[in-house]
């Protein structure tokens, strides 16, 4: 395996959005290695709306992922646990040491997200279709406390086809969740195929709009558009529960990877680990130049 670079991310308060996403990245790329296998494809997806919401959107206490007054981020789709961990690492809360340990036995990075395993993990998302769910009791409970804390919540599109998922969205509607934000990766792929070929729940937007959503729809690989998402989520002052719709493109940061038709669940021969590792560093690399 590549080592990581020496200087620690977190100590650096000048970093900008796109290396976190690219460390980010990085990370799970790493991960899989150790597996030689994994969901990694939505966490290169999925890695930009990460960065924003670790390094721009939420506030949290790395050394103290229990406080009080954080924002809670909640990983519906339990399979994305690679992805979320990555962000754990790159903010601090988890030791980056610890992705050596990824899906081993007795590891706090177990393949499938479980709250009780891993600091900042707030909820096992284990059965699809119930995060949402969830974020709606934490987004209630939270009201009780008069806390300022949100609730972000991350699902798949493949979660709309569950009934769960759309009974949450028309109680957080109904009960006026203004500290509920939720995020919909909308990558296109599910395990039995393409999403809206599965079942088609386009078109997405007015169904939450109907449900008495604040709804955004933009390119989740776009860092600019989700940062601006994001903030208009959080200043929204209507009583309405946020979703921000995020269309990304799974693979995202490594061409090869990116083009694989059935990338649901990727195996990554042994010597494209090292191939993807360095194709990411150089696409980095490249649009770094030009910012």
């Amino acid at each position: 395996m590549q080592p990581e670079p020496a200087a620690s991310p977190h100590d650096r308060s000048n970093v900008s959005l796109a290396e976190r996403a690219y460390r980010i990245r990085r990370h799970a790329l790493r991960m899989g290695e150790v597996q030689g296998q994994g969901y990694i494809a939505q966490a290169l997806g999925i890695a930009d709306v990460l960065a924003v919401s670790y390094f721009h959107a939420m506030t949290y206490r790395p050394n103290d992922p229990e406080w009080e007054g954080r924002d809670r981020f909640l990983l519906s789709i339990g399979h994305y646990a690679i992805a979320l961990y990555a962000a754990l690492i790159e903010a601090g809360i988890v030791p980056e040491d610890e992705l050596e340990t990824y899906g081993g036995d007795d590891s706090r990075l177990p393949m499938s997200g479980m709250a009780a395993y891993t600091p900042g993990m707030e909820i096992t998302g284990g059965s699809l279709g119930h995060g949402l769910g969830l974020a709606v009791g934490f987004a209630l409970g939270l009201k009780r406390k008069n806390s300022k804390a949100f609730v972000y919540n991350l699902f798949s599109d493949g979660e709309l086809d569950e009934g769960s998922t759309w009974e949450a969205a028309m109680s957080a509607g109904s009960y006026g969740l203004d500290n509920l934000i939720g995020i919909v990766d909308v990558n296109g792929m599910q395990a039995d195929g393409p999403s809206t070929g599965v079942l088609n729940f386009e078109p997405l937007a007015p169904k939450f709009e109907a449900f008495n959503w604040f709804v955004q729809r933009v390119d989740g690989n776009d860092l600019d558009a989700v940062v601006k998402a994001f903030d208009a989520a959080r200043s929204y002052e209507g009583r309405k529960p946020r979703i921000v719709i995020c269309d990304t493109r799974m693979g995202k940061g490594v061409p090869f990877l990116e083009e694989r038709e059935r990338n649901h669940f990727l195996r990554v021969e042994a010597d494209e680990w090292t191939k993807a590792l360095d194709v990411l560093e150089q696409g980095y690399r490249s649009t770094e130049g030009r910012a």
